[in-house]
């Protein structure tokens, strides 16, 4: 069909470069010819390889109507932002162990300190987000931050940190980490059936892929649902977090609880090496603040919404973190709370009694909508990166009616329910986590480097230049801190992994190798999940 002579019923899905999938709503069964050879369920037909330059000069002002990119759509504001970064940042420790900070602290008044110092350096973290999302607005993070800052680089070393970043986050963290959060889902909803014994870990297993399984189905159905179901689920948990503090504020009302709050700063640790572990494990308790900058291009007004989303998320987190611990410690004494396998829920017994099977809800409920938060961000990585062709690029398509990263989503959890599988998934995160600081590092640097290479360009937001300085030196640190505490040769392999991303970066990045034999799958997983390339749709 020549592209001037487009029906109006025409849609065609432009992709990055020179090439369009073109679209067709076929008015008769004669429109469909020789030229359409793959055709979607639904009636649309789909043509290869037309010159979009072209198209430029040759359509008519009418014809242009008729024509759209597939992107992503802006379905997220203020609330469901705000629902991504709380719902994401708890999870199920605070009502199963919360016993890190403790641990390491040695004193109850210390570990209120470091809960709130955690807070605090998660927000300034923040923060310098929120001045490069304002800046970038496109989706994906670290790794599209440190893409746009690596261009001050030479043209061969620009891409590399973004693609490393990539590389571990798709293959390593980001489905670990959604399958950590089943893994819980799966205990705390068993274990009330079993009395107190252990849970079979098969069954564990299956009942943390069917979450994953509904999360997944959730996210491809519509990202107005995915959100709507983040909103749910984190009011579930502030529900289930208010009924914790009130238990608390009661039994101090009844004269109650004074006893162990009292103690104080009494056992401080004076060995510095296990307060700074202690902050190690409260940020790890706060991962989940750059959540939203996941999926900047579906805020909408992220220019505004994406600083206040943050600045309501996390100081609630952190309000919620330290009115938790406080609650707990109204009725159980430092050694209780340490040796207590599920604090929730010997805080559960001690206080609520028979309504005490409310807790197991609530950690389910939690960990539910933690991992749908990690779902939604995880598979926008992906999507981005594929869509920068720094994966495969049928990763970046985009269903055609419900407008959701159908391969990305299906292809993260696939890759979650492998990890899960085999064998102990909790310790690939302790030997992996170190790296995701690396690039936390790098992405504050990338604050101070666009400030010197586009210190024109307009930024909606701007964070205290000091805020970036202090981050990156925090995130130095906590690379560097769990190897100094406890040396091991896992965390070489995990380095040495992150750097074998350069074997395919090598031929399929620097050098452009394309795998033409894989085109008949592609086009098999178009028509079969009906999606088409995407572009990028600068916010209004």
């Amino acid at each position: 069909m020549p592209v001037g002579t487009k029906s109006s019923k025409q849609k065609v899905y432009k992709m990055k470069d020179t090439l369009a999938m073109e679209l067709t709503v076929p008015d008769s069964p004669e429109s469909i010819g020789s030229k359409d050879p793959l055709r979607f369920s639904n009636g649309y037909t789909l043509q290869k390889d037309v010159d979009l330059s072209s198209n430029s000069s040759t359509e008519s002002p009418s014809d242009s109507s008729s024509t759209k990119a597939v992107h992503m759509k802006k379905r997220l504001g203020l609330a469901s932002g705000t629902a991504m970064i709380v719902g994401t940042m708890i999870g199920s420790g605070i009502f199963i162990s919360p016993t890190g900070v403790l641990a390491g602290t040695g004193s109850i008044g210390l570990s209120l300190i470091v809960w709130v110092a955690c807070g605090i350096i998660s927000l300034c973290g923040a923060l310098v987000y929120a001045e490069l999302g304002t800046l970038i607005t496109k989706s994906g993070a670290e790794y599209i931050y440190l893409l746009e800052a690596g261009k001050s680089l030479p043209d061969q070393l620009a891409p590399v940190p973004a693609y490393l970043f990539a590389w571990i986050s798709v293959f390593v963290l980001k489905p670990a980490l959604f399958g950590v959060i089943a893994l819980s889902f799966g205990i705390y909803t068993l274990e009330p059936f079993y009395g107190g014994c252990e849970v079979p870990d098969i069954l564990v297993k299956i009942v943390a892929i069917l979450c994953m399984a509904i999360v997944a189905f959730v996210n491809c159905y519509s990202v107005k649902l995915a959100s709507k179901v983040q909103v749910v689920f984190t009011v579930a948990k502030l529900l289930a977090i208010a009924l914790i503090v009130a238990g608390g504020c009661v039994t101090l009302a009844q004269g109650g609880g004074f006893e162990y709050l009292s103690e104080g700063f009494e056992g401080t640790s004076r060995d510095f090496s296990s307060i700074a572990l202690a902050f190690y494990d409260g940020l790890w308790a706060y991962d989940g603040w750059n959540n939203l900058n996941y999926a900047t291009e579906e805020l909408r007004n992220p220019h505004k919404n994406l600083p206040r989303a943050i600045m309501i998320g996390i100081p609630l987190v952190t309000l919620c973190y330290l009115l938790t611990n406080v609650s707990y410690l109204t009725v159980m004494s430092k050694e209780t709370l340490l040796a207590s396998p599920a604090v929730a829920a010997t805080w559960g017994t001690a206080v609520l009694g028979k309504a005490s099977f409310i807790i197991p809800i609530a950690v389910a409920l939690s960990t539910f909508g933690a991992a749908n938060g990690s779902c939604f961000s995880g598979c926008r990585l992906m999507y981005v990166a594929a869509r920068e062709r720094h994966l495969p690029e049928v990763l970046s398509y985009v269903h055609i009616n419900k407008y959701t990263p159908l391969p990305s989503v299906i292809f993260s959890t696939l890759m979650a329910i492998a990890l899960i599988i085999p064998g102990n998934i909790f310790s690939l995160i302790d030997f992996f986590s170190f790296t995701a600081w690396i690039f936390y590092g790098a992405t504050m640097a990338c604050v101070l480097v666009l400030r010197r290479t586009r210190p024109n360009d307009p930024r909606p937001y701007r964070v205290p230049t000091i805020i970036p300085i202090v981050m990156l030196v925090v995130s130095m640190y906590l690379v560097v801190a769990p190897i100094a505490h406890n040396p091991r040769i896992e965390f070489l392999y995990a380095a040495l992994f992150v750097l074998s991303g350069m074997i395919f970066y090598v031929p399929f990045i620097a050098y452009r190798l394309q795998l033409t034999f894989l085109d008949p799958v592609i086009r098999f997983i178009q028509l079969s999940l009906q999606v088409a390339p995407s572009a990028y749709l600068p916010p209004e």
